[in-house]
């Protein structure tokens, strides 16, 4: 997915010359939980985060209080899945861009890149959802889309869903179906079939959920 069009430029980083007066001002005027700071050249130096600025005195400039900055970021060509894997790690709702050069040339909203995940096919293609389990050593994706395509199904999405007591969960969204023969074959192949629903009940949990995180990260 080409994210080119989420890029946002509605912030004008502040600069070390800034007062922390001026990031606490823009903070109350807007609903992210981090601004991104560069110096005179553009160059990228960092978030200051909500929760730290109000720690500061009003008076001190931003380079006195640089050293508080969290350096993430993620590149203009990085796909949307390392970017939302970047907005989880860092429990922020804003993230920077940079080019080759460091050079700052915007951020993404969390909520933009969540409905990108939303959009995928696993979300909107009409299908069924089946939850497996095997030994984390022991499960593989060729041999899970192998088993999916042998029963005529069509492999629409899967991912790691949890990792627990070297047991992984694998959830898969599966086109197609006979699902009882699939169901079948998994078992075979000494897979635990954990639940398999045949349309929308599971995937609209994970929707609303999708949906609930946006909401409580933007109050």
């Amino acid at each position: 997915m080409n994210l080119s069009n989420y890029i946002i430029n509605d912030i004008k980083p502040p600069l070390l010359t800034n007062s922390v007066r001026d990031l606490q001002v823009l903070f109350q005027q807007l609903t992210y939980s981090h601004i991104p700071i560069k110096n005179e050249e553009g160059v990228y130096l960092g978030c200051i985060s909500e929760t730290d600025i109000h720690c500061f005195e009003s008076a001190k400039l931003v380079k006195d209080i640089i050293y508080s900055a969290e350096g993430f970021f993620v590149r203009e060509d990085t796909n949307w899945l390392d970017t939302l894997e970047a907005f989880a790690q860092n429990a922020t709702n804003i993230m920077p861009i940079l080019n080759k050069k460091n050079s700052y040339i915007g951020y993404y909203e969390l909520k933009d890149i969540i409905s990108l995940f939303n959009e995928t096919p696993f979300f909107s293609e009409a299908g069924a959802i089946l939850v497996i389990e095997k030994g984390l050593t022991d499960y593989s994706f060729s041999e899970i889309s192998q088993i999916v395509e042998s029963n005529n199904g069509k492999l629409l999405g899967a991912f790691v869903s949890k990792i627990e007591n070297d047991i992984a969960e694998i959830t898969l969204k599966i086109g197609n179906t006979g699902l009882n023969d699939i169901m079948q074959t998994f078992r075979r192949y000494s897979y635990n079939v954990v639940s398999g629903h045949e349309e929308d009940s599971y995937i609209e949990s994970l929707k609303e959920r999708s949906d609930y995180l946006n909401k409580y990260l933007n109050m």
